[in-house]
């Protein structure tokens, strides 16, 4: 195989790598009407549906696109697994930045209780960033804790085209080297 043909297809691997790692979805289409709010014409942005322990949980945030500055607001609604009644203890809603490295800040948005059977919380986040929101509550003396990450605004990604370059530059330096050490030899 000749170095020409390995640079061109690992090239072309790379490239479809590439491609198919920029489909990012803020919502799925085709979501049923019942999920979505009375003041919104659009479903939630983010839905987590889970079980955990003895409860099923639905968390959802609303509008589609949460914007900075804006009014956001989370609905949490859980039901007994085994009984199929709705949760009626409170549930303290808090956000936290999602971060790596840093101060993650963890502040407190406020406690609920039902209304119609749907926990409700507003919040205004300050500047775009990922965030995580966390609901929690105890019930039968058990705590429970259900996390909700959320993206802030639009998303900017840097490093697919670094890495590709990187890549790229990497397999020519690593080419020119071989290639170099092959005129050497002679």
């Amino acid at each position: 195989m000749t170095v020409a043909r390995t640079i061109v297809l690992s090239l072309l691997g790379l490239l479809i790598l590439l491609i198919g790692n920029t489909a990012l979805a803020h919502h799925v289409l085709g979501r049923p009407a019942y999920i979505w709010n009375e003041d919104s014409r659009t479903p939630p942005a983010i839905l987590v549906e889970t079980l955990i322990g003895h409860y099923t949980v639905n968390m959802m945030i609303y509008p589609a696109f949460p914007k900075a500055g804006e009014e956001s607001r989370v609905k949490l609604y859980a039901t007994h697994l085994d009984t199929h009644v709705p949760l009626s203890e409170p549930v303290h809603f808090f956000v936290s930045d999602d971060r790596w490295w840093g101060d993650k800040r963890r502040e407190a948005l406020g406690t609920q209780m039902p209304t119609d059977n749907i926990y409700r919380q507003v919040v205004v986040f300050s500047e775009e960033a990922d965030y995580i929101l966390t609901a929690e509550f105890m019930a039968q003396g058990e705590p429970y804790i259900v996390d909700l990450p959320v993206r802030i605004g639009e998303r900017t990604e840097w490093w697919p085209p670094a890495l590709a370059v990187g890549i790229i530059g990497g397999v020519l330096g690593l080419v020119a080297f071989k290639k170099r050490r092959r005129l050497h030899r002679v």
